[in-house]
């Protein structure tokens, strides 16, 4: 699966092509560290939206930055192999910045996906994706699967001994 894990040029060049044949193109980003039932149903539904899923994964560096000093749990290289092995995603490319925009303007997906805990002004791109045609949509949030909640109820329970 790490055939799907491309540096962010040759995903343009690939973005292109697939365009030129039609097809939709969806794009998506966070950190996902540490995989949950919230981002499997989000990333399923983002791939009904189009025809190719594209995922943006923060770097380790722009997740601290983003989470704090004790994340990401695992690193990039882990967090990229584990979102390539998923069927509904078509492609994956790990960015540095603090946000995806610069990504998102280099691709020019037709929809920019984001989670119920944003609001439509506050996704990065926003303007970029609908300057271009593109639309930005807010998928619901699945309530009680975070990957910060995740990881409380491990050290809950490890504390407990349990």
């Amino acid at each position: 699966m790490k055939e799907k894990i491309k540096e962010r040029e040759e995903l343009r060049r690939i973005i292109e092509t697939l365009k030129k044949k039609e097809k939709r193109i969806v794009f998506t980003n966070g950190c996902f560290d540490l995989l949950h039932l919230g981002h499997i149903r989000y990333l399923e539904a983002a791939k009904g939206l189009g025809d190719i899923l594209v995922v943006g994964i923060n770097s380790d560096r722009s997740v601290r930055g983003l989470k704090g000093p004790s994340r990401p749990i695992l690193p990039v290289e882990e967090r990229a192999e584990i979102l390539s092995g998923l069927g509904c995603i078509d492609y994956v490319t790990v960015f540095d910045e603090p946000d995806p925009s610069e990504l998102i303007s280099l691709l020019q997906q037709h929809i920019l996906v984001k989670g119920g805990d944003w609001t439509k002004e506050a996704v990065a791109g926003k303007e970029v994706v609908e300057r271009s045609g593109g639309e930005v949509v807010i998928l619901p949030f699945v309530k009680g699967s975070s990957t910060s909640g995740l990881i409380e109820t491990i050290l809950k329970r490890h504390e407990k001994g349990n």
